[in-house]
């Protein structure tokens, strides 16, 4: 077999240099490149003919919180949202989901807009963002613009960005009394991809949820809110029976399938277990 050949990448120093880049035609965006390495084998669909290597965008970095929201730039590294005093405060779930993702070398080079802009179903941050309401600004020589989160990810490995743009930031409110929940299945505790990953935000109020929402990756071909089951959460308590009735209406809502991980029926029979679990310790039985 012949060997793979890296296509040719370019590698701008300023964000304009880069816009000027993406002008000239489309480029497979890279930052730590922990999953392009894959892509150029040709083991997940054909390799890119040109890339553009975003790791020196100085622009691209930081995390900072300005009293409504916490902003993430695209270059984040899962080691930096660990050990970042800011996240730990306001987004102890992210933390959580960063934890998971490969092992340190993965967590020093892989970045937040890479899992965004990579879009695979199984992208353990993503759930998080759902829940969270995040907005993800992205830019490109026309201009910026912000996009939900629940309007980011249309399709399999298919996002709403357009060919000359990149994702520059993440926007997550920081809401008082909100709370979120991630849990991640693997085959294994640490540096496997996910068969179900999930996240649960709300608020209480008398012993009731509000504001209720339910994200699941590896359950369909993208990271997706199972909103049915939201629904049934909404102005409930986090009761056993609660917690009985959402986990059937999970195990009903989703569609997740059979593949190299795990089979679908194992994927629907625990993500409900998940849910309820979840459901049961935000209840304290």
């Amino acid at each position: 077999m012949p060997a793979a050949v890296e296509p040719p990448i370019e590698t701008p120093r300023t964000l304009s240099e880069a816009y000027a880049i993406l002008a000239t035609g489309p480029h497979r965006a890279i930052a730590g490149g922990t999953d392009v390495m894959v892509q150029i084998t040709g083991e997940l669909g054909p390799p890119p003919d040109r890339m553009i290597d975003l790791w020196r965008l100085h622009e691209l970095r930081g995390i900072t919180a300005d009293g409504d929201a916490v902003m993430l730039g695209a270059l984040t590294t899962y080691t930096e949202i660990r050990h970042s005093a800011v996240c730990r405060e306001h987004l102890p779930s992210l933390v959580d989901a960063a934890a998971t993702i490969g092992a340190a070398q993965i967590q020093n080079r892989g970045t937040l807009g890479g899992n965004i802009a990579n879009a695979s179903p199984a992208g353990d941050t993503l759930p998080v963002l759902l829940a969270a309401d995040a907005k993800i600004v992205v830019g490109g020589p026309r201009g910026e613009r912000t996009i939900a989160a629940s309007e980011f990810w249309v399709a399999y490995r298919r996002t709403a960005l357009e060919p000359d743009e990149l994702v520059l930031r993440v926007r997550i409110p920081i809401s008082v009394g909100r709370k979120v929940r991630f849990r991640k299945i693997g085959t294994r505790r640490a540096q496997a991809i996910s068969k179900v990953v999930m996240a649960l935000a709300w608020r209480e109020r008398d012993a009731r949820w509000s504001d209720v929402r339910l994200a699941l990756g590896s359950v369909a071909d993208r990271p997706i809110r199972a909103r049915t089951t939201e629904a049934i959460l909404e102005g409930a308590s986090p009761t056993t029976e609660t917690a009985e009735r959402a986990a059937e209406s999970l195990a009903a809502e989703i569609q997740p399938i059979d593949d190299v991980r795990s089979t679908a029926d194992y994927r629907r029979a625990v993500a409900a277990r998940v849910l309820r679990r979840l459901i049961r310790d935000a209840g304290g039985w």
